[in-house]
């Protein structure tokens, strides 16, 4: 099974001029926990991505006001990516591996098409699979 199997397809992007509050919105309208930066409309390039967490670490646990802030504020840079022919078992230990829970997926010219998940791992991988994820990715640093 590859990437393109299980990926969620077309996501939301922003670009590092999006304000938060935009992101935000973004994250419920779409019900998901990260949004990929895009460098520009002209460039869809992944060049970071924001996660709540970001917004909650990086701004208002600093104390500072997210409804003035933008992507690029608080974003995480560089990207991780994948590609839609990546093996299902190595995004698996690109997840453990890197401790994350999401990231984008770009096709041959680098442009964002989709998104994989540690929920899409659960829904479709080998159940051993995802447990080993989980697990490794949740534990304490």
């Amino acid at each position: 099974m590859k990437v393109k199997d299980i990926m969620t397809k077309n996501p939301a992007v922003c670009t590092p001029d999006t304000m938060l509050p935009e992101v935000a919105r973004m994250m419920v309208d779409r019900d998901c926990g990260q949004i990929p930066v895009i460098e520009s409309g002209a460039s869809p390039r992944p060049v970071g991505v924001v996660t709540d967490r970001d917004i909650i670490v990086r701004a208002v646990a600093r104390g500072m006001n997210p409804l003035g802030m933008t992507a690029r504020d608080v974003m995480t840079s560089p990207a991780m990516t994948v590609t839609p022919d990546t093996k299902v078992e190595d995004v698996a230990g690109a997840f453990a591996q890197k401790r994350v829970r999401r990231m984008p997926v770009v096709d041959d010219e680098g442009t964002c098409s989709g998104m994989i998940s540690q929920a899409d791992l659960a829904q479709h991988a080998p159940e051993k699979l995802t447990a080993k994820v989980v697990r490794t990715v949740s534990e304490p640093v």
